[in-house]
């Protein structure tokens, strides 16, 4: 991956940097060197823009008139209509979690449904989205959709419409294998690895966004991560797990240096660990003294939770008195805990320094 980009206006070559100089459309994706570009494309053969908030035309003289995020590109032709932009974006917001790791058999979409399940049962609005073909979220929970992500990435359905409601606060977004077609619609757009991100523009109505991703490294899951704003990281108590590991956070610092979105560590959740055996002990305490208070309590091994998606139902409906529903409610906590209270995730460049002394 390269940050080498040819200015859309003036024609410079330059290097990515800094977030306005990226506008991401429907249909192209503009580069700006400068902000004098970027202003240049905005006021367009009419020399104004168009302010977000009152619709108003107007000359676009200073920088705070620009506002650039993951919502997208907005105008302010007064500081009134600044400050509602502000507020509207502060408060819509949700929190982005991505379920990730390289590795298989992690149980990655045991904590992503019970930890959306759980979420939702704190009084959260969730939506859980399925970012695997393989569609595990939706067999899980006895549902399968009409439409699925599929139809949200490459027909631009709104996910509003697709998403299906599956107990009280909580929403899931179904995959099949047709979302497999998607990583060819994805290889073909400018912008690929943020099209998960336009798309889901209208889910900001929701308190927390959680996604399944598959274990490897697609165009899907890169979407994924350049729409999370943290991820959570299911590790089996194995030694191949830490090498797994490894790999998760030097995806992190790569999404983070080559496409200029940082993504942090929520936290690390230690899964099938019995303590009777001294690697699982061992997995454990490495992962307790690389990634400190980020590495939650762990999930213990139980048959509860391997049973639970045959009888189509979370841990906490299925078993909520065994160990495995215990556990989940702590890192549920956990969660909870850097949602509401604005606890600082690690860095993911911070965590792949530590982690290579593993």
């Amino acid at each position: 991956m390269t940050t080498a980009r040819t200015c859309s206006v003036c024609g410079k070559g330059f290097e990515l940097r800094f977030r306005f100089q990226l506008d991401e459309g429907a249909d192209e994706t503009r580069f700006f060197c400068t902000q004098k570009c970027q202003q240049a494309h905005v006021r367009g053969a009419k020399g104004e823009a168009e302010c977000s908030i009152c619709k108003k035309h107007f000359a676009l003289e200073f920088t705070w008139q620009v506002s650039v995020n993951d919502a997208g590109t907005r105008y302010a032709c007064t500081e009134p209509c600044r400050a509602k932009i502000t507020r509207a974006t502060t408060q819509r917001a949700p929190r982005r979690i991505a379920v990730f790791n390289h590795k298989g058999g992690t149980g990655k979409t045991t904590t992503a449904i019970n930890v959306a399940a759980g979420l939702a049962e704190a009084g959260m609005k969730v939506l859980l989205v399925d970012v695997d073909p393989q569609g595990n979220v939706g067999v899980s929970l006895g549902v399968r959709g009409e439409t699925s992500l599929y139809h949200v990435l490459v027909l631009g359905t709104d996910p509003r419409e697709v998403a299906i409601p599956v107990r009280s606060n909580l929403d899931i977004i179904t995959s099949n294998e047709s979302l497999a077609a998607a990583e060819l619609y994805l290889a073909a757009r400018p912008n690929r690895d943020r099209v998960l991100r336009e798309r889901m523009a209208g889910a900001d109505s929701y308190d927390a966004i959680v996604l399944d991703c598959s274990p490897s490294l697609s165009l899907l899951n890169q979407n994924a991560l350049c729409y999370a704003d943290s991820v959570l990281i299911p590790v089996s108590c194995d030694y191949l797990a830490l090498v797994g590991v490894k790999q998760c956070v030097r995806t992190l610092k790569g999404v983070h240096e080559h496409l200029k979105h940082p993504v942090h560590i929520l936290g690390v959740v230690p899964t099938f660990y019995d303590s009777r055996h001294k690697l699982a002990r061992e997995v454990t305490e490495t992962l307790k003294t690389k990634f400190g208070d980020l590495c939650m309590a762990p999930v213990r091994a139980n048959m509860k939770l391997r049973e639970a998606p045959a009888a189509k139902q979370t841990i906490f409906e299925y078993a909520p008195d065994s160990h495995g529903a215990d556990d989940y409610r702590e890192v549920v906590k956990a969660v909870l805990a850097a949602t509401k209270q604005g606890a600082r995730p690690k860095p993911a460049a911070e965590a792949a320094a530590q982690m290579e002394a593993v």
